[in-house]
């Protein structure tokens, strides 16, 4: 009768200290998890200290009586209030592209959409002062001649709106095409076949759960304009009481040395994006993976 070659189970053998050598490949493995545990929040935490150490020597520079010197320069709060205007209309425009864009791109498949989405990359990817110089030299073609026989956009205020939006609206179709991903189209389909249009079931179903993504989108990219700086430099230039932002305000407060201005005015900056940051979370966004 011929023999069955039966496998043999695994018995892990003695180790020279008379215990199981799987204990000691547990402990191994304990030291292994620690160290790349360790690896891990030592690589996150250097950056998370970057960052903390940029606030603390930005906050370390200035000073209360340089925050309201800063503050009671006419220049400055003409800078100020623009830029607060100016964030705003482009946050506004770029939603007013963004929803119906990331719609499109979550919900539709046709032709040339790989390369529509590769489109949409490059005012993220291209460094900003091509974004501007770009803008620049479009509005001297014959179309934007035409443009500005019927509105004057070359360094003027519509050009700070203008190129804020063109970088900002890229960024809030991103978001707004990942909120759209998340929301279940089960729904959207129950309501067309209950006889509702496309249209109806977007704005009655969809939009309405869309409402978290549009205040993500809206919050990066007023957060994005008001940190927009390049494009605005040369489509806009930096004239003061005219168009001239907070980060046109750095530039030219460095450019003549007053560093302690350049400061304050940047720690502005960084308390509006936090103060932004702060109500769209307390808004409930934390849980939607976006912001």
């Amino acid at each position: 009768m011929r023999a069955e070659l039966v496998p043999k189970p695994y018995l892990p053998e003695a180790s020279p200290r008379g215990n199981p050598t799987l204990g000691d490949h547990a402990d191994v493995a304990g030291r292994s998890d620690a160290l790349f545990v360790t690896g891990l929040a030592t690589l996150f935490g250097s950056y998370v200290l970057l960052i903390a150490g940029l606030l603390v020597a930005l906050g370390s520079f200035t000073s209360v009586p340089d925050l309201l010197r800063a503050m009671h320069s006419e220049e400055i709060r003409y800078a100020f209030w623009l830029s607060m205007v100016t964030c705003t209309l482009s946050t506004l425009f770029s939603l007013w592209v963004a929803i119906p864009g990331g719609y499109v791109l979550s919900r539709f498949n046709f032709p040339g959409k790989s390369l529509l989405d590769a489109v949409l990359d490059i005012p993220i990817i291209l460094p900003p002062l091509v974004i501007g110089l770009a803008l620049l030299i479009l509005f001297q073609t014959p179309l934007g001649h035409a443009v500005e026989r019927v509105v004057h956009v070359t360094f003027a205020k519509p050009s700070i709106v203008l190129a804020q939006f063109t970088v900002a609206c890229a960024f809030a179709i991103r978001t707004m095409r990942v909120a759209f991903d998340q929301i279940n189209p089960r729904s959207e389909h129950v309501a067309l076949t209950l006889g509702c249009s496309r249209s109806q079931a977007f704005w009655m179903v969809v939009l309405p759960e869309a409402r978290r993504g549009i205040l993500t989108a809206a919050t990066l990219a007023w957060a994005r304009s008001l940190g927009e700086f390049g494009p605005i430099l040369v489509f806009s230039g930096a004239t003061r009481l005219r168009t001239e932002v907070l980060p046109t305000t750095v530039f030219l407060e460095l450019s003549i040395g007053n560093i302690e201005a350049a400061a304050a005015v940047s720690l502005v900056m960084v308390v509006a994006a936090l103060a932004v940051l702060i109500v769209a979370r307390l808004f409930g966004l934390r849980g939607t993976g976006l912001l």
